[in-house]
């Protein structure tokens, strides 16, 4: 079982921006001010709920994992970009140095996006859309 330990700062970074990359870029996909808020809380839970996961990766995560890791000045297009290249970037960096840890993080990635979709008023199209192009990117 891999955690934190196992990796260099720059790497558990790759992780952490995966799971939030996610959240983020699903909640950004449907823009409503009010609607945010209550996807950002969201996400904080679903965060904090990984600290009880049987994965020591995902409890490590759930745990420490603060802030989304990237510029509130990127542009959607942007944000897009770099949180598939990262998503794609970590599990490449967890089948190579931990793949019995590569389902849990795509499990934990896939169902922080789905609760920020789910957290206001169902999944709108565009929502669906950038769920899809994360599970692309996670090869799941």
């Amino acid at each position: 079982m891999a955690g934190k330990a196992d990796f260099s700062e720059e790497e558990w970074e790759t992780l952490q921006k995966g799971v939030t990359g996610a959240g983020l870029l699903v909640a950004v996909s449907d823009r409503s001010f009010f609607d945010t808020f209550g996807e950002a809380t969201t996400m904080a839970k679903h965060l904090a709920a990984g600290r009880e996961s049987q994965s020591g990766l995902v409890r490590d995560l759930g745990t420490t994992t603060k802030g989304s890791g990237f510029s509130m000045r990127s542009s959607p297009e942007e944000l897009e970009q770099q949180t598939l290249d990262v998503i794609r970037g970590a599990v490449q960096l967890l089948q190579q140095k931990a793949p019995d840890e590569v389902g849990q993080y795509r499990a934990f990635v896939t169902d922080v996006a789905r609760s920020v979709a789910e957290a206001k008023k169902g999944v709108s199209p565009g929502e669906q859309q950038e769920l899809g192009r994360i599970q692309e990117a996670l090869g799941a």
